[in-house]
């Protein structure tokens, strides 16, 4: 039994939204009571105490769009030419970069991250993987990773024709027997969908082996769409229509599907979304990065679309996209009214939701019988929180850096910024030899 408590407890329940001086109560991996510490102390005398000592008691983050196989990139040189589209960046970075990870390489690129998603408060992870020279079991060499730091996780292989015939359908088999895996486990700790890259690198012959091997998986394709406009040119020359037009066309949209990105989307295919019930992950940072535009989440928001909020492997703090979600689209529109609800609803409410698509339990709120996802934030704020303005108070006052303890299926995983039972330092170590040895092959 685990108290968390002393702390001012956010627990996104509309029938409690904060409680002063709160406490939740775990037993096992769920919540099973939020009250006031003092209450909850007296009632379970013999439970484990953490003191949040006036700090905020909040659901953990959820990342609904990473790249874990991209964590060696950081720092490291690269003489490809200047890019000056989306492609150019594609074809000179990332897929110099994945052609070149050994299991190895996949398992510590990983792992990486993971550490510093927990140490951010990020407690749900959906990554999208691609190594395509090491593509047999590295789906279960990330799912390993994720075991050890105890980040909950939905995970896939990004199926692409680019590298061959041979190649793309040992992505197919990858995601299949993962999916499997996973369905046969029955672990709300971790899941899988069926990764497809974009539609400029799967042809109709591997995305009609695709569809064939999704049937029965219960589970939604995870791609990338309409990123960049070399995705819309390729597919009107390719199929004649847009590339939200073509998945609907083939049967590749559902209400468990991730349509990620969805920058350059006429409207009519905007309404295709929201027919399906298609999920849109929004991935600001990263879309700024690569300067391919910013997505239209705000008419996407008007029509009814579900909308997550990812980081793209850009960063591992979801406050991060948090605040930059929230200042490019006054930006893009010239208008400073907007997206103060949109993006918060995207992170607290939204992701939830997804997330829910694809689990039994529930996430991202603090009451019973809710999966223990929890974490202590340092925040002393200098005006009073409500339940009107926390949102404002997350968006200006905290980042990741200011999480102290993550708490994941009722396990700590973190405590007052130390991994628990974990040796950082061996990893890091581990990780920066392999980064290495992959620079040296680039």
């Amino acid at each position: 039994m685990l108290l968390i408590g002393n702390g001012k407890v956010i627990t996104r329940d509309n029938k409690r939204p904060i409680i002063d001086n709160g406490c939740v109560a775990v037993d096992g991996n769920k919540i099973v009571e939020v009250g006031l510490t003092e209450e909850l102390k007296n009632k379970y005398e013999d439970a484990r105490f953490i003191d949040a000592k006036g700090r905020l008691i909040m659901p953990g983050f959820i990342n609904t769009h990473m790249h874990y196989y991209s964590t060696f990139a950081r720092g490291m040189a690269n003489d490809s030419p200047p890019a000056n589209n989306l492609v150019d960046i594609l074809e000179g970075l990332w897929w110099r970069l994945d052609k070149k990870l050994t299991l190895d390489d996949v398992y510590y690129s990983a792992i990486v991250p993971m550490i510093d998603q927990v140490k951010n408060g990020v407690t749900t992870a959906f990554d999208h993987h691609a190594s395509p020279y090491a593509v047999r079991g590295s789906l279960f060499k990330i799912a390993e990773a994720a075991e050890k730091i105890g980040i909950r996780s939905n995970l896939c292989y990004e199926t692409s024709d680019r590298d061959g015939e041979k190649i793309a359908d040992e992505g197919i088999a990858e995601n299949v027997d993962f999916i499997k895996y996973c369905n046969s486990k029955n672990d709300d700790m971790l899941k899988g969908m069926f990764g497809l890259h974009a539609s400029m690198t799967i042809s109709d012959k591997t995305l009609n082996k695709c569809l064939d091997a999704i049937q029965g998986l219960n589970t939604g394709f995870h791609v990338h769409t309409g990123e960049g406009i070399e995705d819309l040119q390729d597919s009107k020359a390719k199929y004649g229509k847009g590339v939200v037009e073509r998945w609907y066309d083939s049967g590749v949209l559902s209400d468990k599907t991730f349509a990620v990105h969805c920058i350059h989307v006429s409207e009519q295919e905007m309404d295709l979304l929201k027919e399906k019930n298609t999920i849109v992950v929004h991935n600001p940072e990263s879309n700024m990065g690569n300067a391919v535009g910013a997505s239209p989440i705000l008419k996407m928001y008007e029509k009814g679309i579900l909308l997550g909020l990812g980081t793209d492997g850009y960063t591992s703090d979801m406050m991060e996209s948090y605040k930059v979600g929230n200042i490019i689209h006054k930006h893009v529109a010239a208008d400073s009214k907007v997206a103060w609800t949109e993006i918060p609803q995207m992170l607290f409410e939204n992701n939830k939701k997804i997330t829910e698509k694809f689990i039994d339990g529930q996430v991202g709120i603090l009451k019973e019988g809710a999966l223990a996802d929890i974490i202590v934030v340092d925040y002393n704020p200098w005006t009073p929180i409500n339940e009107n303005n926390i949102n404002s108070h997350l968006l200006f006052g905290i980042s990741g850096r200011n999480v102290d303890t993550t708490i994941i299926n009722g396990k700590v995983v973190v405590e007052e910024r130390q991994l628990v039972g974990i040796d950082e330092e061996s990893i890091m170590a581990k990780a920066r030899e392999l980064a290495s040895a992959v620079w040296k092959r680039f």
